[in-house]
């Protein structure tokens, strides 16, 4: 066997790897959200923690080089999801702060692929997340008791994350402000505001679509990127970002950021 015809066959089995990966993580989501609407709290405590490392292991095998970053961020959501579902102030400060750490993460691998190259559109995307951050924290403020900081704090993270990921495109642009309002559903609970019919719902439906958005958005960028992904062995053309459509001429940017 020749070893183009070996790369051939270990490329075709990873991509099939990817694949079955990203449809577990649609069975899994489907099955946290139909828990969340049929109040099984069972399933949702099971299949909660096996979001965020499925969609991780569908990242890492969608290519041979994933950003480095991106795994990181996912495993950080995951430990705090698991911290948030464990219940308490402790738990719940903990899986803020791991969900701090993912949101570096993001933001770090945003910047070095130049979402601060250009600075005007910067300024203005910053510009009006920041006004949009502003008014929700004077609005949750008089509520949030002693989590008043550590809101603050991790929610101008969120929101620096929702700023760089603009720089990607729309589809990670889209899921870092759906990041954002799932954040913000889950602070008007702290804040004891009236909840909205399905709550949890949204809140879970707006988050899993969010990290989707982001970790595909993601890998295709990483993907145009690539020396030479313009030919067969970069990945699967598909919506998850892992096919080969980069764009001839265009030169790599930080393509393990």
């Amino acid at each position: 066997m020749s070893l183009s015809t070996t790369t051939r066959a270990a490329v075709g089995g990873r991509l099939r790897a990817a694949r079955g990966l990203l449809t577990g993580f649609a069975a899994v989501s489907a099955a946290h959200l139909g828990a969340i609407l049929t109040h099984t709290p069972a399933l949702q405590h099971a299949t909660k923690p096996a979001l965020m490392p499925l969609l991780a292991a569908h990242s890492l095998a969608s290519t041979e080089r994933a950003p480095k970053l991106l795994a990181p961020a996912l495993l950080l959501s995951a430990g705090g999801d698991i911290l948030l579902q464990a219940g308490g102030d402790t738990a719940f400060l903990a899986g803020m702060g791991s969900f701090a750490a993912a949101h570096v993460c993001y933001v770090t691998m945003f910047v070095r692929r130049g979402a601060l190259d250009d600075r005007r559109r910067t300024a203005v995307v910053a510009a009006a997340y920041a006004a949009a951050w502003a008014v929700m924290i004077s609005q949750l403020w008089p509520g949030l008791g002693d989590l008043k900081i550590p809101v603050a704090v991790y929610s101008l993270l969120l929101t620096s994350t929702a700023v760089t990921s603009a720089r990607l495109g729309l589809r990670t642009g889209l899921g870092g402000a759906l990041f954002l309002l799932s954040d913000t559903l889950i602070a008007t609970q702290l804040a004891d505001w009236r909840e909205l019919p399905g709550h949890q719902f949204w809140v879970m439906a707006t988050y899993i679509v969010a990290q989707y958005l982001l970790a595909s958005g993601t890998l295709r960028a990483h993907r145009e990127d690539l020396p030479g992904a313009t030919g067969g062995g970069g990945g699967a053309d598909g919506p998850d970002g892992t096919g080969p459509r980069a764009e001839p001429g265009r030169e790599p940017r930080s393509a393990t950021a």
